[in-house]
């Protein structure tokens, strides 16, 4: 399980450097705008949940801490806990990235932002809806001028 734990970050690392590093290069564009880029670390999610399925499902029906501590304190609970930031910052990231382009938002603010989505996923989302609105402020401002 630590293989598949210290390997699933192999599996969106390449997205994330196509959006932070390249993100003005023509493949990164074609690329990102599939949502298919997803795919490989959400299919992995379903190969690790899939053989714990009632154990998982019945606990976050019906979620307590003490029973959520538990099934997140073992190998492969954070392990499928991992797999899923992987996955849903991925697919945040993503749509971060392809917003920002058609808003005309700069590539030099997005890195860091992109990185932050990447590393603590809903801060990351946080700052760039306050820079969507910066940014659709600032336009609204500048068509009425």
């Amino acid at each position: 399980m630590e293989n598949l734990f210290s390997l699933s970050f192999l599996l969106v690392a390449p997205f994330w450097l196509l959006m932070i590093l390249t993100p003005h290069w023509r493949w990164t564009r074609r690329i990102i705008r599939s949502p298919l880029v997803v795919v490989p670390v959400a299919a992995l999610y379903l190969v690790l949940v899939l053989p714990q399925f009632s154990t998982v499902f019945l606990e976050i029906l019906n979620p307590a801490l003490p029973a959520i501590a538990t099934l997140l304190g073992t190998e492969t609970g954070a392990t499928i806990g991992w797999v899923h930031f992987l996955a849903f910052d991925l697919f945040v990231g993503r749509w971060e990235y392809l917003d920002s382009h058609e808003r005309g938002i700069s590539s030099w603010l997005m890195a860091p932002v992109l990185f932050l989505t990447l590393m603590l996923g809903p801060i990351g989302f946080l700052i760039y809806l306050g820079l969507r609105a910066l940014y659709r402020e600032r336009r609204g401002t500048t068509a009425t001028s």
